[in-house]
């Protein structure tokens, strides 16, 4: 991130210890103000005051899809990540308003640059469109 401007406050939605220590640490190294929650109630709190969302798909304390549509209803950025071969399941999260769905091996790769970009396009909402994966379309899938 350049620098400029306000913070992205996002709110990482995540159950599984590991990795919500793990995406709540990306997005700060990429420039972000990370708001860790672990439920639906604390993800519905965090939701009105949130630039942006990163929602772990794969949990067993809430409903990934629909913590997706809240934030796409409510006009916030998201993206998630979830397992590489659970295409049912990616295709709904882009349905449900995730701009973008990470495999967990291209986050945990390539979490820094791929969330600094995301970062950009929520600091710089013109950048919207630009917000491909730097590892290029087909990782996104893998």
């Amino acid at each position: 991130m350049s620098g400029e401007g306000p913070t992205p406050r996002i709110v990482v939605l995540a159950d599984d210890l590991i990795w919500a220590t793990r995406l709540v640490d990306g997005v700060r190294r990429a420039g972000g103000d990370p708001v860790p929650s672990r439920t639906a109630g604390a993800f519905a709190a965090a939701l009105g005051t949130a630039d942006g969302v990163l929602v772990d798909l794969t949990a067993r304390a809430y409903d990934g899809l629909a913590a997706l549509a809240a934030a796409r209803d409510s006009g916030v950025s998201a993206i998630a990540v979830a397992q590489h071969d659970d295409v049912p399941l990616r295709q709904a999260a882009k349905t449900a308003g995730a701009s973008r769905v990470y495999a967990y091996r291209l986050l945990f790769e390539h979490g820094d640059r791929e969330l600094a970009a995301w970062l950009e396009t929520v600091t710089h909402p013109a950048t919207v469109g630009r917000d491909r994966p730097i590892a290029g379309p087909q990782e996104e899938d893998r």
